[in-house]
């Protein structure tokens, strides 16, 4: 019965343990600012699959010229992916399509793109994508910027 007890208590303990690492890589990640909750898919085919499938929820962060790009889900505390803002290049925009809306985020849009080759896709809200486009046309002089 102690021992039940004792294995009990201790995967309560690292239940909470892992939830707050969670919390606390978050709050590290947002703590030089500029933030905004984004959803990416890397990789993506010529005509999307609107199945939902692909999509990772994570934080993109501002950083001079990138965005570095950090999954919800994981305890790495570097970036998992990085876009410079000299590589990007933006595709169009769309509304989640079919089992995509349960996927993301409600509100949600979706900004097809294009770094250094690879087809991928952010997903944020209206204000974030704002934002975003704000960003990539305030490159500075001389640096090409295709915003669509």
């Amino acid at each position: 019965m102690v021992l039940a007890l004792t294995v009990c208590g201790i995967v309560v303990a690292l239940v909470v343990l892992g939830l707050f690492v969670f919390g606390l890589r978050r709050r590290l990640i947002q703590r030089s600012g500029g933030t905004f909750d984004c959803s990416l898919r890397w990789d993506v085919p010529e005509k999307p699959d609107t199945g939902g499938k692909g999509w990772a929820y994570g934080v993109a962060r501002y950083n001079g010229d990138r965005v570095e790009w950090f999954r919800v889900f994981s305890y790495a505390p570097r970036p998992r992916r990085v876009l410079e803002r000299s590589a990007i290049e933006v595709a169009g925009r769309r509304l989640p399509e079919g089992e995509e809306e349960l996927a993301l985020l409600s509100d949600s849009v979706i900004l097809a793109c294009l770094h250094r080759g690879t087809r991928l896709e952010l997903a944020m809200s209206e204000d974030a994508l704002t934002g975003f486009l704000a960003w990539l046309e305030a490159a500075p002089p001389g640096q090409r910027v295709n915003v669509a």
